[in-house]
């Protein structure tokens, strides 16, 4: 009868492994490397590693600074208003906003090239189907824009804001 073969592995060793690829990694990753002592030179050299040094060094002082920043009046304006602008942006079809991205330049560079226009040749601009949409469209925002300014905000203007897919705090003048 035959007689099982005993197969004993010797015991793993991780630190000796880990050794191993450690001494091994220069030889593997010499570009990498090379590349990451590259960066923190530059990052010597302009002096950033001494910025983020001394702003791990006082954090708790650089948060300080931050919270009380955010805290005021106008950081948190300037937050609502982010917001309501990016409820703005989000609502523009992409299409759309590419194509006033491209058009501003060219206008812009049409502009330098050639004198200004003449009354007649900005008659017959404002004549065409195109710019009365456009134009239709800015009146409405800015229609929208001065019924909100008024005195007593009503809720049609509220309406009107709101169907420009904007949420709009109005403030009493008072408060």
């Amino acid at each position: 009868m035959s007689q099982p073969i005993r197969l004993e592995f010797p015991p793993r060793d991780a630190r000796a492994e880990l050794q191993t690829r450690l001494q091994n990694a220069p030889f593997q990753h010499a570009e990498a490397l090379l590349s990451g002592y590259d960066l923190l030179q530059r990052l010597h050299d302009r002096g950033v590693l001494d910025l983020l040094r001394g702003g791990l060094g006082s954090s708790d002082r650089v948060i300080s600074i931050a919270v009380d920043a955010a805290k005021t009046p106008e950081a948190i304006n300037a937050t609502r208003n982010l917001l309501i602008l990016s409820k703005i942006i989000f609502a523009v079809e992409p299409a759309l906003l590419g194509e006033v991205v491209t058009a501003v330049p060219r206008s812009l560079a049409k502009a330098k090239e050639q004198k200004p226009l003449s009354l007649w040749q900005l008659f017959k601009k404002m004549c065409s189907q195109d710019t009365r949409r456009a134009l239709g469209a800015i009146l409405g925002i800015v229609e929208s824009f001065g019924k909100s300014l008024g005195s007593g905000a009503s809720a049609q203007s509220l309406e009107d804001i709101a169907k420009l897919g904007c949420v709009v705090e109005i403030e009493r003048r008072g408060q």
